[in-house]
């Protein structure tokens, strides 16, 4: 196991878990006790996580896992949401799309779709993330809108004024919303704040909002809110969800689109 394959697999340990000690995690991932403690001091270096005796705990309470290290977690679910979110979308619409693991890979599932290979442009997408625009961009059959701002480098997504003065100039037929949790009573939320600005504005100026997320992420909370529930028009998740979950959200006026 590489590297970074490691650090990847201790950290959704810990953020599932919350702590973790040495012989634990060599025991789980099949390697030494002397590589994970070299392991857990060079991510403890990069502050990704607090060295304790013996072990590690996240960083932090509120703990954000760096999107380059999300990647794996859930990644089929992702992938056969990102594929029904893509259905979601009409040729010719523009649609805007925030930061996160699983927008990334609506992003990939627009870009292979094949009625959107021609036309002058397919699709327009407005985007504040960093990495969706770069997967993008050299795809002549959408046009590609960033928003500027100040990048975040857990999300790769910008922020900040530069990002509210596009956004407050443009309007797209649908937004789609990556979050860290979705909830009935609470709304779809992230971990910060000046990311859910963003995508507060991003939502109102959207003539509907589809929010993609796992069922990992339903019924739960978070710091930072970016809608009610009843601003949501469509949540499309996965078979793993809970069904009265489901039932609550459907009542409150969201359509639900299980896969």
């Amino acid at each position: 196991m590489s590297r970074d394959a490691r650090w990847k697999a201790l950290l959704e340990l810990l953020v599932e878990r919350g702590r973790l000690d040495v012989e634990q995690a060599a025991a789980e991932l099949e390697v030494s006790a002397a590589t994970i403690r070299r392991d857990f001091d060079q991510l403890a270096e990069q502050q990704m996580l607090v060295r304790t005796r013996g072990g590690a705990v996240v960083h932090g309470v509120s703990y954000e896992l760096p999107l380059r290290y999300k990647t794996a977690r859930h990644a089929s679910e992702k992938q056969r949401i990102a594929k029904a979110v893509a259905e979601l979308i009409s040729p010719g619409e523009a649609v805007g799309l925030t930061g996160g693991t699983t927008t990334t890979e609506v992003a990939r599932a627009l870009a292979v779709r094949g009625d959107l290979a021609s036309g002058s442009p397919a699709l327009t997408v407005v985007t504040n993330a960093l990495n969706i625009a770069n997967e993008l961009a050299v795809r002549p059959q959408f046009k590609i809108v960033v928003t500027g701002g100040v990048a975040r480098p857990q999300s790769y997504e910008l922020i900040g004024p530069l990002a509210d003065g596009v956004l407050g100039q443009i309007t797209v037929d649908v937004a789609v919303l990556g979050v860290v949790s979705f909830d009935v009573t609470h709304g779809a939320a992230a971990h910060d704040e000046a990311e859910a600005a963003i995508n507060r504005l991003l939502c109102e100026r959207a003539e509907r909002v589809v929010v993609a997320a796992d069922s990992s992420k339903l019924g739960r909370r978070a710091f930072a809110r970016i809608c009610a529930a009843g601003a949501v028009d469509t949540l499309v998740t996965d078979a793993a969800a809970d069904p009265e979950e489901v039932r609550r959200f459907e009542e409150a006026g969201v359509e639900v689109v299980v896969v």
